[in-house]
């Protein structure tokens, strides 16, 4: 791999490190006071626990020739405990290193942000069994459809969406977004709505700096994804800054539209709406296309929020309709505004395209959706029945920094 193209690899590599305590950030400073040390260790021990499943069996899972060759999932022996590797990797191929570490990262992520839908109750440990068990079942063979290219010449046979279907996924808004915003929901469903009284966000300051470093991090996500230091790296940063900015506007007018006013908060989950939308599509709209991506993720988002008040579902920190509905809305928005002036070369059905590309990302959309709802589903509600994943109501209504971790964010907390 070319020196140059490795550094900003590394540096990509770090930027979506840094994501993790911008979702804790986030995240905690969403919740009540009594429960902010808990979401940090909700999202931060997904790194740890990712990691490990990664090295031991995770890759080959993702990247590995897929079992049977049926497109479902790869030989998880294939990189057992992650040998196999060449020494030095000059094509910085599906073997290299640096992909594994980088996926790795990911992974995390996505089970990170599925926390949304377990705050202040669900147990620690639980959420630690849960999420070894939900990046095996639902994660690993996900990123595998999406990910993992074929190659005929080997024989290597890579996921069904990507060499089937041919969706077209830039970095991750069905395997990442879509996954962990449908899991939310599903988590949520099986935990029931918190007994404790609804904490207001107890340091919105907190939060906008996390969405802050979010931001900053996604460039790395994004522009990492590019494979190098090249034309589409500079590329998809642009666009990821574009629908950043879009995303504020959209999801600030429709607040004002619906609410008669614009918030703080509103502004920092517009830009992450933004940004969740343009995940899939970096690479193929144009610099007018990326806002309107932004605009329309951030309008839809923030109308779908209120969504969770009318089904009486108790996804904290909006995950579903943040990361799930936005990267649907993302996806979309390839469909109908692809330019073949964009380094990916689709063109969208509003400026010709073929109408195979609808039916391909509906049934990513839908394929995606269905799996990671129905086993996430399941891994909790068998996990609730063998071990009662959900605290008690008085650890609800103390908190669960203290009755979980015996710690307090704040020495006033009680």
């Amino acid at each position: 791999m070319p020196q140059a193209d490795l550094a900003w690899l590394l540096a990509a590599f770090a930027l979506v490190a840094l994501m993790f305590p911008g979702l804790a950030l986030y995240y905690g400073g969403l919740l009540g006071k009594n429960n902010i040390l808990n979401m940090f260790m909700m999202v931060l021990s997904t790194l740890a626990v990712t990691a490990v499943l990664y090295v031991v069996y995770g890759y080959g899972m993702v990247s590995g020739n897929s079992v049977a060759g049926l497109g479902l999932v790869g030989n998880p022996f294939e990189f057992l405990g992650m040998t196999g590797f060449e020494i030095d990797d000059e094509s910085g191929g599906p073997q290299s290193i640096y992909w594994a570490a980088f996926f790795v990262l990911f992974a995390a992520i996505t089970i990170a942000i599925v926390a949304s839908g377990a705050a202040g109750r669900m147990k620690f440990g639980a959420w630690i069994i849960f999420s070894a068990i939900w990046l095996t079942v639902v994660y690993f063979p996900i990123a595998h459809w999406v990910f993992t290219h074929s190659d005929e010449e080997t024989g290597y046979v890579g996921g069904w969406l990507r060499n089937v279907v041919h969706l077209h996924d830039f970095a991750g808004g069905t395997a990442v977004h879509m996954t962990a915003g449908v899991g939310a929901l599903a988590l949520a469903l099986v935990l029931g709505k918190s007994k404790a009284p609804q904490a207001k966000p107890h340091n919105l300051p907190l939060a906008i700096l996390g969405a802050g470093i979010l931001w900053f991090g996604w460039f790395g996500f994004n522009g990492g994804s590019a494979a190098g230091a090249n034309f589409l790296s500079q590329y998809v940063v642009m666009t990821t800054l574009l629908a950043g900015c879009a995303g504020i506007i959209g999801y600030l007018a429709i607040e004002r539209l619906r609410d008669g006013r614009a918030s703080a908060l509103g502004l920092a989950t517009g830009a992450i709406a933004g940004l969740v939308g343009i995940t899939p599509s970096a690479d193929a709209v144009n610099p007018l296309g990326a806002l309107a991506v932004g605009a329309a993720s951030g309008a839809v988002v923030c109308w779908a929020i209120t969504w969770k008040k009318k089904w009486g579902v108790d996804d904290t920190l909006d995950a579903f309709a943040v990361h799930g509905i936005g990267g649907i809305v993302g996806t979309l928005c390839v469909v109908l505004i692809g330019a073949a002036s964009a380094p990916a070369g689709v063109s969208g059905l509003l400026f010709g395209g073929d109408w195979s590309i609808l039916w391909r990302e509906l049934i990513a959309i839908v394929a995606t959706c269905l799996y990671a709802f129905v086993a996430t589903y399941a891994i909790a509600w068998i996990l609730n029945k063998v071990m009662n994943i959900r605290v008690d109501e008085e650890a609800e209504h103390r908190g669960l920094d203290l009755t979980l971790h015996a710690e307090a964010a704040y020495a006033e907390a009680d």
